[in-house]
């Protein structure tokens, strides 16, 4: 199995990231805010600039009310 953060199941997870920002009604700014972080921390991730640990995809989760599991099935479709 490929580890990129460009391997497409790595790219299904982000593409779901962004989709379930999207369909909460938030920007990145907004998002970011929640997070306590900058802007661009959402970029990177949403481009594939960053990895994110399973810690901050709990967290994102909580934030885009989303459970965890649906974005884990998204990456093992992708496979």
């Amino acid at each position: 199995m490929r580890r990129s953060i460009h391997s497409p199941p790595y790219v299904a997870l982000r593409d779901a990231l962004t989709e379930a920002r999207v369909k909460a009604g938030l920007t990145q700014e907004q998002l970011a805010a929640k997070l306590f972080r900058p802007q661009s921390y959402v970029a990177k991730y949403e481009t594939g600039d960053r990895r994110l640990d399973v810690i901050e995809l709990v967290e994102l989760c909580e934030h885009l009310r989303v459970q965890p599991v649906t974005l884990l099935m998204t990456i093992r479709d992708a496979m």
